[in-house]
């Protein structure tokens, strides 16, 4: 079966968040299990660097200008890249410039990559033609609809990784992009009166999938849907919204085979974990404390993340003489929070602003438990990469959090199903409580090292998660 991924982000050539990780991993794990799966991308100036031996299998002009699709391979998965560099040779974020404001072209830009997907279901490369288009976030949104104009030729599949993002234009681009305007009504791609690249990709596939089981329930209401959840609700009513667990690339992120870290490690033989954990507290300059209880946190600094629940609730971890290590950067006022904090608890906290590839493998191999403290997760990566690690995750109970961490009760460590803390409501106290439950299970080590072993021997493999996609594709 011949699948085509469409997407605007790829681990390790461009990421900006877990999108680039999914399909840095998923098209891989799908091809391991007898598919043949391959990824459409923007030739990014990244991407052209990271693939540089690439051949050209079509050349032509559309409504974007003058474009060139060029084929390549990367870690085995073959890579289309559609190389229009005056719409996509720009350094840095795919998505906006260095003063974080949307580039004025983003309809087009990413109109042109949801087209090419489509035409990669009707021949465009002479010799390979996608049977299942699966595009991801707004971005590859319009492939559904470009592939309903031209009568379906293949089977569609979007995928809804964060549904606050949602790719809204004005009606007038329409015209722009090689859609016809008896599509622009509230059964197609009308929202509040734009165009919205994300409601195509909903409205028109023939399967949606959120990223966590809970996630697909939570986008059907009010509270998660953005104005949706008619529309989510109608799908999932069809039977056509599913949610799939993302997974982990154990090839980069576990404790035994890291390239990451100096030190390491594995469930029977721990001794590496300590060895990381005093790394990170020099690296930090904090006490090299091995009793200290020490907590990371790697994230957009965004109200999204709790950033601000965690800003209220951090003289919890210094009154009981923990540690905190964040590394992240967003807003303004909540790097300024943060900064803070470490300033007022000079020996307690520490904070990197901005984002360090290797810091963060080393955070999640020498830390005791990882902070997620989210408003909302459609799925999160960090958690399962503290419980692969034995760093256990303290998380809110949303999407993919409450789908993956199981709190440690005295029921639950008994049995041996606990794997981290969970906290309910979205308040500085709810975690605050959570952080205390954490002290109170660090002072009795039989136990802590029980509930680290239980989270270490979790399995969420993408090969769960090829194997249920491969099962939709089969269905549809």
């Amino acid at each position: 079966m011949k699948i085509l991924h469409v997407c605007s982000e790829f681990y390790p050539l461009l990421k900006t968040g877990g999108l680039a990780d999914v399909l840095g991993a998923l098209p891989q794990a799908q091809n391991q299990i007898g598919l043949d799966a391959r990824i459409l991308l923007p030739a990014y100036p990244a991407m052209m660097a990271g693939i540089p031996n690439t051949q050209i299998v079509a050349e032509f002009d559309n409504f974007a200008g003058h474009i060139i699709l060029r084929y390549g391979q990367y870690n085995g998965v073959g890579v289309y890249l559609i190389d229009a560099p005056h719409l996509y040779h720009r350094e840095g974020n795919p998505y906006h410039d260095i003063y974080y404001n949307d580039y004025g072209d983003n309809y087009k830009r990413f109109a042109l990559l949801g087209w090419v997907g489509a035409e990669l279901a009707t021949g465009l490369d002479s010799w390979w033609r996608a049977e299942v288009v699966h595009a991801h976030d707004w971005h590859a949104g319009l492939c559904a609809a470009y592939l309903f104009n031209k009568g379906r030729p293949a089977k569609s599949i979007f995928t809804i990784h964060n549904l606050a993002y949602q790719g809204q234009f004005s009606y007038h681009h329409l015209y722009e992009i090689g859609l016809p305007s008896g599509m622009f009504h509230v059964d197609g791609l009308e929202l509040y009166g734009q165009i919205s690249y994300l409601k195509a990709g909903l409205f028109y596939s023939d399967a949606v999938t959120a990223v966590s089981p809970t996630y697909a329930e939570e986008i059907t209401t009010p509270e998660f849907a953005y104005g949706l959840q008619g529309l989510l609700g109608g799908l999932k009513a069809e039977n056509r919204l599913v949610g799939i667990l993302n997974g982990v690339d154990e090839t980069i992120w576990h404790p035994s085979c890291d390239s990451y870290i100096a030190h390491r490690y594995k469930l029977k033989s721990l001794t590496g974990k300590k060895k990381n954990k005093a790394a990170l507290q020099a690296y930090f300059n904090l006490p090299q404390e091995e009793r200290a209880l020490t907590f990371v946190m790697i994230t957009r600094l965004t109200e999204q993340k709790g950033v601000d629940l965690l800003i209220e609730s951090a003289d919890e971890i210094v009154k009981q003489g923990g540690q905190l290590m964040i590394l992240g950067s967003g807003a303004p006022h909540l790097e300024d929070g943060i900064r803070h904090l470490a300033e007022t608890y000079p020996q307690n906290i520490a904070v990197k602003i901005g984002y360090d590839e290797a810091l963060s493998h080393l955070m999640v191999a020498g830390g005791d438990v990882i902070l997620v403290p989210s408003r909302f997760e459609p799925c999160g990566l960090t958690q399962l990469y503290g419980l692969q690690y034995g760093t256990l995750p303290l998380v809110r109970k949303t999407g993919g959090l409450a789908d993956t961490v199981v709190n440690s009760t005295s029921e639950t460590i008994k049995n041996r199903s606990a794997t981290g803390f969970v906290f309910d409501q979205a308040t500085p106290e709810a975690l605050r409580q959570s952080l205390q439950q954490a002290f109170l299970l660090w002072q009795k080590p039989r136990s802590w090292s029980m509930v680290r072993s239980d989270a270490m021997k979790q399995d969420f493999s993408w090969r769960k998660a090829a194997a249920e996609y491969f099962a939709l594709y089969q269905r549809l």
